[in-house]
């Protein structure tokens, strides 16, 4: 009886061991945090119930910057990630690390996954696709700058709802009463040099940097102190002053003061959205960024934000058709309009934003429309994308320069100059180690 238990519980443990050794670990690198980390939970989590072969891993690196910088380090000594998430201005720094990435057009085809360019929206495609027609990346958490409102707080400052500031001179007008009416934080934006330069040229269109914002070569050079860009920081710079924009600091940091009820409106991404659902405890509106009426050809389009998935190179056939099967699961229309429906990310294929539309979601949830109308729209030589070398340096000059306009430290008109010529070094830098 014993040997027979023995006998039972080896072929058990042999059993186990070899369904183990069968699934393959397939290990995804990320930076999504709060309810967007949940989301990415649950994803990998459905894909690996979809299936017994493969095990999606997800791991938060740290912001986006951090996850990047991990990665370099990784790679160097052999362990990276099968997919790394970066964010779209790291999109020129891994296109240039030739080696350290595999196309994902090419990891699809190699795994004889079905894989369509064109069923995607085209300014999300165009953006991380070669100048020979390959997608790069995959776009996963693609974003746009979109503006939110405290319903509310403009209810108390008798506001009226049912049209909400459009343009510039309508968000200081709604800025001041809400002053008068008490409130301490009017307006605020995240990701400033996103929103206030970047977006801010692409919806009004005028160039951000020569060569089609870089798009069409490493020899562009930055444009931001145009008198339109100068006029803008300078009506911001105005409303600091005057207690009307607050300033809240870098990145996403100042996100948490709108979903407090703080700061009534903000500009910042439309991956906002899911935490704006979960935990706000007011009514609110998305609606389209602000413009300036009087400039022709605005409102264009807004560009890009969020992140694609990058496939590193070093791995196994077998792995790299997990990390395949994964994008395809992640594509489909159904799991795409979910996540869209869920977080504010766009729905990156034409196929998920009709049937999120079929399903009434945007007329049962007036906004969450904004940033897909925004991008759909067709495209200019001046507002398909931003895509320069070195840009997270740029995007930390830009914080830093803009910090100076806000504290009264320097005039717009100097920080814009200085962005540029600072701005243009690294991308000197940048075509210089890149020029082959």
């Amino acid at each position: 009886m014993r040997f027979k238990t023995l006998a039972m519980a080896s072929t058990l443990a042999a059993t186990l061991c070899t369904t183990a050794q069968a699934q393959t670990e397939i290990q995804w690198w990320h930076s999504m945090t709060a309810v967007n980390n949940e989301w990415v939970n649950d994803l990998a989590k459905q894909f690996n119930e979809s299936q017994k072969e493969y095990k999606i891993v997800p791991t938060f690196k740290g912001t986006y910057d951090e996850s990047m910088t991990a990665s370099i380090a990784a790679f160097r000594s052999g362990n990276a990630p099968h997919i790394l998430q970066v964010f779209e201005v790291g999109t020129a720094t891994m296109m240039a690390s030739k080696t350290a990435i595999i196309p994902v057009g090419q990891v699809m085809k190699d795994a004889g996954e079905k894989f369509d360019p064109t069923a995607y929206i085209p300014a999300v495609a165009g953006y991380y696709t070669a100048p020979n027609g390959q997608m790069l990346s995959f776009p996963f958490n693609s974003s746009t700058t979109v503006f939110y409102v405290n319903k509310d707080a403009f209810k108390a400052a008798g506001i009226p709802t049912d049209k909400l500031p459009a343009t510039w001179p309508e968000v200081a007008a709604a800025a001041a009463k809400l002053k008068a009416s008490g409130h301490k934080c009017p307006f605020t934006t995240a990701w400033q040099g996103w929103t206030q330069l970047e977006s801010f040229s692409a919806w009004h269109n005028v160039e951000f940097a020569t060569k089609s914002n870089g798009l069409a070569g490493l020899d562009a050079r930055m444009k931001i102190n145009s008198p339109l860009h100068v006029r803008h920081i300078e009506n911001l710079a105005n409303m600091a002053k005057q207690g009307l924009f607050i300033y809240k600091g870098r990145g996403n940091v100042p996100e948490a003061s709108f979903v407090s009820g703080e700061c009534a409106m903000i500009n910042t991404s439309s991956g906002f959205y899911g935490n704006v659902a979960k935990n706000a405890k007011f009514a609110y509106a998305v609606a389209p960024l602000p413009y300036y009426p009087d400039v022709a050809g605005a409102p264009q389009n807004t560009v890009i934000g969020g992140a694609s998935l990058w496939v590193m190179s070093g791995k196994k056939p077998a792995e790299y058709k997990g990390v395949a099967k994964f994008f395809t699961f992640i594509s489909q229309p159904e799991v795409q309009s979910a996540s869209h429906k869920r977080t504010g990310y766009l729905p990156v294929t034409l196929a998920s934003y009709q049937l999120t539309e079929k399903s009434g979601f945007y007329k049962e949830n007036p906004g969450t429309d904004v940033a897909v109308t925004q991008m759909i729209r067709k495209v200019t030589d001046k507002s398909r994308g931003i895509r320069l070398g070195n840009y997270v340096q740029v995007r930390a000059i830009e914080d830093e320069e803009l910090e100076q306009v806000w504290n009264g430290k320097k005039q717009p008109k100097e920080a814009l100059d200085e962005i540029v010529k600072r701005g243009n070094e690294q991308l000197e830098r940048f075509q210089k180690a890149n020029k082959g």
